[in-house]
């Protein structure tokens, strides 16, 4: 049986970003990224910081490692990274999530597809935007979205500044009928805990919500914080 690549298990937590924002949930964090953005606030996941701390896991040993730390206290997992949709291997974790009812979320860039993709709740894919330093295939980026599921899909960027959101804006009427979210950028990554984080990411998400106010091409869109980092700063492992 394939083995994932694990860095992280931890939880009950909240689910900070898009649609599920607030969601109680676990996280299961993988290793490994075809990208190298340059705020990645996960970049333990790809520069290889965090190699001694991967293990190598079957989808029962995610799910009762899970089970040790939460015991029934769960309904809900999301699989996050690095960009987990590059491992193939989650299809069985996936299988094994729905067999035990367990409902799963999963955020990628859109650069990969896999077809356990379609058994995932709350999908959602994130374009990275110009200040990532990467540029998306659109070409990709479409032909993932049309195997996808509509019913669980919606679609999220991060702005950091206005190039950011001319972006936003292209992908959204790229994508009219998908549901869309801009997620303010978190431009303090120094350290866990940032003094007064709260207060500066939340100015930040004023100026952006802002301009979306005055947009009148960006009526059907939501505008959100990073719910986590206003809570814990840049606290691991919440």
């Amino acid at each position: 049986m394939s083995k994932i690549p694990v860095l992280e298990i931890f939880g009950p937590t909240i689910q900070g970003e898009g649609r599920v924002i607030g969601r109680k949930t676990m996280f299961v964090r993988t290793a490994g990224c075809d990208y190298r953005c340059s705020w990645c606030d996960s970049s333990f996941t790809w520069d290889g910081s965090a190699k001694e701390d991967i293990q190598l896991m079957t989808a029962e040993e995610i799910y009762d490692k899970l089970y040790e730390i939460a015991g029934d206290s769960f309904n809900h997992v999301t699989i996050s990274g690095g960009n987990p949709a590059l491992i193939k291997g989650i299809q069985s974790l996936v299988d094994l999530f729905d067999s035990k009812n367990i409902q799963s979320a999963l955020e990628t860039q859109g650069s990969k597809f896999q077809p356990w993709m379609t058994q995932i709740d709350d999908l959602t894919i994130s374009p990275k935007p110009p200040s990532s330093k990467m540029k998306p295939n659109l070409p990709i980026l479409d032909d993932v979205i049309a195997k996808c599921v509509p019913e669980t899909l919606n679609l999220k960027v991060v702005i950091f500044d206005d190039e950011d959101y001319q972006f936003a804006k292209m992908i959204h009427h790229r994508y009219p009928e998908i549901p869309f979210y801009l997620q303010v950028g978190n431009p303090y990554l120094d350290g866990e805990y940032v003094e007064s984080h709260t207060e500066r990411l939340l100015t930040l998400y004023e100026t952006l919500v802002d301009r979306v106010m005055a947009s009148p091409d960006m009526n059907n869109v939501y505008v959100l914080p990073q719910l986590h980092t206003l809570l814990w700063s840049n606290k691991k492992g919440v």
